[in-house]
């Protein structure tokens, strides 16, 4: 049902580069916040309907251009998730091998241990 709305929604009114709605707009015309909009939109996309999204928001692709210029920045973001999962990685290496200090235990009347 929020599927059929949503794409509904931008493709009746919002179809093409030039005629694209802020993410806070979206959201509060479909009643729905901004981590759950953004799932909606993935899960769209997977689907193949063509939901395009650039600096101004989003928006139904009119031509194979918008659909081209909106996998250039999903790609673009890709590479700063690896670059980001790759710096954690590499932070691995300043821990050692049985990983990260355990947190401070209770003692029995409930404040942290001295030892």
């Amino acid at each position: 049902m929020r599927e059929e709305k949503l794409t509904a929604y931008l493709k009746g009114g919002f179809k093409g580069r030039d005629r694209t709605i802020k993410s806070a707009e979206l959201e509060r015309a479909m009643k729905m916040n901004g981590t759950d909009l953004r799932k909606l939109v993935n899960k769209l996309r997977r689907k193949a309907v063509p939901i395009c999204s650039g600096r101004d928001g989003y928006f139904y692709a009119k031509t194979a251009g918008d659909i081209l210029r909106t996998i250039r920045q999903l790609k673009i973001m890709i590479k700063g998730l690896q670059a980001a999962v790759d710096g954690l990685t590499a932070a691995l290496d300043k821990f050692e091998e049985a990983g990260p200090p355990a947190p401070p235990r209770l003692c029995e009347e409930g404040g942290e241990d001295t030892v």
